[in-house]
């Protein structure tokens, strides 16, 4: 394969117009991932994780926003920060049975939690006026072991 540098690069109002930016009109979701380390244990559980253990937990954020004029649905800056307010802040290297509502610790709960606390980051930071919505999201607590909570489960809820 021949590596070609190009001899100029595209200037906007040059060789773009600003209307061609966006290139259409459909909701598009994109995905952004965080880990963050905490400890836990389960309560009438009978298996090691009824003792007190940490993990590097992964969440996958799918949010979805119809593009702006720029061509850009949901910023990926933006949901860095909102997962930063609603869930790093209150979670990272803490101990999840003390700081979470009640309720046993275990990733189904969580992950139902995360949803209704980035949801409400979402209301408040006026994008869901906006048309941006969480369509999934999947928290990891082991490389393979994950839950998942989907928009489309929510209906009639």
């Amino acid at each position: 394969m021949t590596y070609k540098i190009p001899k100029d690069v595209q200037m906007l109002d040059r060789d773009i117009k600003r209307e061609q930016l966006k290139y259409h009109n459909k909701r598009v979701a994109v995905c952004k991932e965080f880990t963050f380390d905490a400890a836990h244990h389960l309560h009438c559980y009978e298996g090691k994780c009824k003792n007190l253990h940490g993990h590097t937990y992964k969440l996958v954020i799918t949010m979805s926003g119809y593009v702006n004029e720029i061509g850009i649905s949901v910023d990926f800056g933006e949901i860095k920060e909102i997962f930063k307010t609603a869930i790093d802040e209150k979670l990272d290297h803490r101990y999840l049975n003390e700081v979470l509502p009640p309720m046993n610790t275990t990733a189904e709960n969580m992950v139902v939690w995360m949803w209704e606390q980035i949801d409400a980051e979402l209301k408040q930071r006026g994008l869901s006026e906006k048309g941006h919505r969480i369509e999934e999201l999947k928290l990891y607590e082991t490389p393979t072991s994950f839950a998942v909570m989907k928009r489309e489960w929510m209906v009639g809820e």
